[in-house]
């Protein structure tokens, strides 16, 4: 199974090589070959040239697309590589590369198209769950996607995701770019695709600036309802459940 990390990047230069680090150090499983590109999201700082510095494989954008731009380059650049499957794995160094096994194990078995790792169906061994107050608005989160789609994930600002070929063609032409870890749920459920919630462990963040800043807030919530909503009023497409897994 060939696996894309794809590495999200705007002003990363505290924690980037650290990160890449910990992905060229770790060993992983027979049969799962992985690879990582980080993707520059305009950053202003070193970021570019750190990753020049240290042999970091970079796609640099012109400007600052926000998270969705740089994660769905990425996507683009696994779908035309030819990769079985792409994880979105941030270079702040907030996820544990010791957990992608897992998170890739479903998708090796047919059993899902999508995963997403989560802090909140078991305690990780870092005891990480981010502060209460943002665990109260993913919980909301959680609540509308589960009132639209019928499906419980409770991490639904995860951005630890692994997307199987299908899923990763599907999002590389089409992916939400304010919000897009609760909205391309509801997308991925409207298209038919079988997602799946699996335990992972992850850590505080060692530097940069998270892409949600106001979670807490309560224009912020409102704003990702409405696109959340407006998610699930899109046109459905036909499933691809069954073809992904023949």
């Amino acid at each position: 199974m060939k696996v894309l990390l794809v590495l999200p990047a705007y002003n990363e230069e505290e924690t980037i090589v650290r990160t890449v680090k910990q992905i060229r150090d770790q060993e992983f499983p027979t049969g799962l070959e992985v690879d990582y590109v980080v993707v520059n999201d305009g950053s202003f700082d070193r970021t570019e040239a750190l990753c020049q510095e240290n042999n970091i494989p970079c796609i640099s954008l012109v400007q600052n697309l926000g998270i969705g731009g740089a994660v769905q380059s990425g996507y683009l650049y696994a779908s035309l590589m030819g990769f079985d499957a792409a994880v979105q794995f941030d270079g702040d160094g907030q996820h544990d590369i010791r957990s992608l096994p897992a998170l890739l194990a479903p998708i090796a078995r047919g059993e899902a198209d999508f995963t997403v790792g989560s802090r909140f169906v078991e305690k990780g061994a870092s005891g990480f769950q981010s502060t209460f107050m943002r665990r109260l608005g993913i919980s909301y989160l959680s609540f509308i996607i589960r009132l639209l789609t019928g499906e419980q994930v409770a991490d639904v600002t995860s951005g630890y995701r692994a997307a199987g070929r299908k899923a990763l063609e599907y999002l590389a032409q089409d992916y939400p770019v304010d919000y897009p870890e609760p909205e391309s749920l509801v997308m991925l459920h409207k298209q038919g695709f079988r997602v799946r919630e699996i335990p992972v462990n992850m850590f505080q963040r060692e530097g940069g600036q998270s892409s949600i800043h106001s979670l807490k807030s309560a224009y912020y919530m409102i704003k990702v309802t409405i696109a959340v909503l407006c998610a699930a009023m899109r046109k459905g497409g036909k499933s691809h459940g069954a073809a992904a897994a023949d």
